[in-house]
């Protein structure tokens, strides 16, 4: 690996966005490609930092600064990553449910999965089932990630997918729910494609669904 990759690479696993910002700066002003930042940097740290959350080395605080790092790393070069075609490995539309307006937990899934190379499609909060719909129609996502922290507002997951079963699009898309509450039992219960109990488990939730 480059210097300045290794550099940058080590930034995120220390949450230092300052640092990982310079590192992917001065690799893109060496001439490295974006796709290799992408690839040899950014994502590889990002999986190591799902790692050691999972190894109980890491905590949600940890994960949620390295993520912050990786997303500035990643600004700086997303232009270039579109105009030079690379592709998403995968489209992930993600919401809270109506209802809720919590979206900490969300927000760190968003960042872990584009951190591991899938594009976001960031719903926000309070998001209706008509509005998933919409977004299905519009961007063709490949996974709809719904989250819910309350048990009042969980209810509003198993609308969504009933809609989409209306709609007639069920089929066209993959649904993971998350969220306190939320266990793998409900998950089942209202016909979700999977459940994840935190970020890190997401991501290779998603992954999985992709193969």
């Amino acid at each position: 690996m480059d210097d300045i990759l290794k550099t940058t690479y080590k930034a995120i696993l220390e949450g230092d966005m300052g640092g990982c910002q310079a590192g992917v700066q001065t690799a893109v002003n060496q001439g490295i490609a974006s796709s290799e930042i992408l690839n040899i940097a950014l994502i590889p740290a990002m999986g190591e930092v799902g790692r050691l959350f999972q190894e109980g080395e890491y905590f949600i605080p940890e994960m949620l600064i390295a993520a912050r790092a990786m997303k500035a790393g990643l600004e700086i070069i997303r232009p270039m990553l579109v105009n030079s075609g690379v592709e998403p490995i995968g489209i992930v539309a993600i919401g809270t449910v109506k209802g809720d307006m919590h979206d900490i937990g969300k927000n760190l899934v968003a960042m872990m999965l584009e951190g591991a190379g899938f594009k976001i499609i960031d719903l926000g909060t309070d998001v209706s089932p008509d509005k998933v719909i919409e977004t299905i129609k519009a961007y063709q996502p490949n996974i709809i990630g719904l989250s819910a922290l309350l048990t009042t507002t969980m209810p509003q997951m198993k609308a969504t997918i009933d809609a989409l079963h209306t709609a007639g699009i069920r089929d066209q898309v993959k649904v993971i729910i998350g969220g306190a509450p939320v266990t793998e039992e409900y998950a089942h219960q209202i016909g979700a494609d999977g459940f994840a109990a935190d970020a890190s488990q997401a991501v290779n939730l998603a992954k999985s669904l992709l193969k």
